[in-house]
């Protein structure tokens, strides 16, 4: 099975890394062409004003709407969660537009109100997870459609529309698996 990560910038190393220790192949995605033979694809965490920008200039914003709203498993971290929102509170601005979830960017604020925490989230993992934010968002709305996995302080932090999953927080900056190993389990059965 082949998990893309895209490319551009961001957390792409980390997780590459969690990605091979389940034992899956990792593609770099930096052009249209590397989005054919993908079981799966994480847009990782970074700036997504910069992301949306490389993904225009380099021909792949369409193919990628496309491949996902044709069914391609699609994990957000962060900037990623970005980039799939419909809708972004108080910014014109949209990108890929393809989550039904409308999110605030920066909500937790700048580089210095970052922060880690411990929570369960059963349709993930039986297991507390370690959930750090970085300069993160969250969602303020969803759709009918979109299964809310995680609030923290009520705000929602990690969600689920099919295909497509985001998360506010960075898995692949702590050594736990569990949220690689959830959005390979969707890869796998799409």
């Amino acid at each position: 099975m082949n998990i893309g990560i895209l490319g551009f910038q961001g957390a792409v190393i980390e997780h590459q890394r969690h990605i091979e220790k389940l034992g899956y192949e990792v593609v770099n995605v930096r052009y249209p062409e590397q989005l054919e033979d993908l079981d799966g694809i994480i847009l990782p965490g970074g700036e997504s004003t910069t992301m949306g920008k490389l993904l225009v200039r380099t021909g792949m914003m369409e193919p990628l709407r496309r491949k996902i709203e044709s069914g391609l498993p699609v994990w957000g971290t962060c900037a990623g969660m970005i980039l799939l929102a419909k809708e972004l509170e108080n910014d014109p601005q949209k990108h890929l537009a393809v989550m039904d979830i409308c999110v605030r960017r920066n909500a937790y604020g700048t580089q210095i109100d970052s922060f880690d925490i411990m929570a369960e989230i059963p349709a993930v993992t039986k297991q507390t997870v370690p959930l750090v934010f970085i300069r993160a968002p969250y969602v303020t709305r969803v759709g009918e459609n979109v299964e809310i996995l995680c609030r923290i302080d009520g705000h929602i932090v990690a969600a689920r529309e099919g295909n497509m999953l985001v998360t506010s927080f960075h898995p692949e900056l702590t050594d736990d698996l569990a949220f690689h190993r959830y959005f390979t389990g969707m890869c796998v059965k799409s």
